[in-house]
């Protein structure tokens, strides 16, 4: 007896000790039905297996906060989520630790570009044009009917800056979705771009949270509007909301670990977890993201794939953001944007 009550109280200490060392992790997103999707399919699980608490916070991708961590020597964060040309613009300037890619498993398993030097992209979005069907006699179509004030009468949301809403412009303006980078790419292309945008602005409404377009819409307070599509999902049960794919721009977004992170290890464990297949489905069955681990596309039900940036008829005319173009000019090009939009 006394042999089985020592064997407890060692087996109880272990557990505790192991729990003691298991490292409490800061990890930071963009929240809202994102987030909601990664408690569920991360956070609770890895808690549950025992790895250690998440402390959960959220940002809105400012990568000035990031270098300032970075810089000062003062990183409080372990994990962030980036968008894929603010991972490659951090990975330039030295502002994420560089990753093992055989952390991860198989490359090949992954959709194209999942796995970078600096983050592991956990997901698939697309922002996509997204209207209220209740407020419109005629679907639209395209960036051009978006564009078009007169068939379609009524304010418009746009994200308030340069990326998406110039690749945007031009696709309304003509430019067909495979060559939008090859026209933005030039001193021109981004000229017509902004002059496109100059013929919409009086009926924009700008919005910066994710959250805001389906609250505009629903409100009424715009008649279409640009929105990550998983937002619009997230409220299609109790909407008329819709989506049109053609002409999304989709993207990963990836997790990275800010240089000199505490808990690096950890935190890199915490990557691979958030990408098995099992993680993968439980995030796609609660947020309508695409897995980046594609072996998890078998593990959802097509009802679940419909709403997918990812599957065959929905990225058929879309476009893949070029993360290079984006690492390049992005600077140049929201400072143009800011100083254009406050006019």
């Amino acid at each position: 007896m006394l042999k089985h009550l020592k064997l407890t109280a060692l087996t109880v200490g272990m557990f505790a000790a192991a729990q003691a060392m298991a490292a409490d992790l800061t990890v930071i997103s963009f929240g809202g039905a994102n987030k909601a999707a990664q408690v569920k399919a991360f956070y609770e699980p890895w808690e549950k297996a025992g790895n250690g608490k998440i402390v959960a916070g959220e940002y809105n991708g400012e990568m000035a906060k990031v270098k300032a961590m970075v810089d000062t020597k003062s990183v409080s964060w372990n994990l962030v989520e980036v968008e894929s040309p603010e991972l490659a613009r951090g990975c330039d300037e030295g502002m994420f630790e560089e990753l093992d890619p055989a952390l991860f498993g198989n490359e090949a398993d992954y959709v194209p570009g999942a796995i970078q030097p600096c983050g592991v992209g956990f997901f698939v979005w697309s922002t996509v044009m997204a209207y209220n069907a209740d407020k419109l006699k005629t679907a639209p179509t395209s960036w051009a009917d978006f564009w078009d004030t007169k068939q379609f009468p009524g304010k418009r949301g746009l994200r308030k800056g340069a990326k998406y809403t110039l690749e945007f412009a031009l696709m309304a303006d003509g430019v067909a979705p495979k060559d939008v980078y090859k026209v933005l790419g030039t001193k021109e292309g981004q000229d017509r771009a902004f002059k496109k945008l100059d013929e919409l602005k009086p009926s924009i409404q700008w919005w910066e949270a994710g959250a805001q377009p389906p609250q505009y819409l629903a409100s009424g307070d715009v008649v279409m509007s640009s929105a990550y599509n998983g937002r619009i999902a997230a409220v299609q049960k109790e909407s008329n909301l819709k989506v049109v794919w053609n002409g999304g721009i989709y993207d990963f977004d990836a997790w990275a670990i800010p240089k000199g992170a505490k808990n690096a290890e950890e935190a890199k464990k915490f990557i691979a977890f958030s990408v098995k297949p099992e993680q993968q489905k439980i995030y796609s069955e609660n947020i309508a993201y695409g897995p980046a681990n594609a072996t998890a596309v078998n593990l959802l039900s097509a009802e679940v794939k419909k709403d997918m940036p990812t599957t065959p008829e929905n990225i058929a005319n879309q476009v893949q953001i070029d993360v290079a173009f984006w690492a390049d000019n992005s600077e140049q090009l929201e400072q143009r944007f800011n100083a254009w939009a406050a006019k």
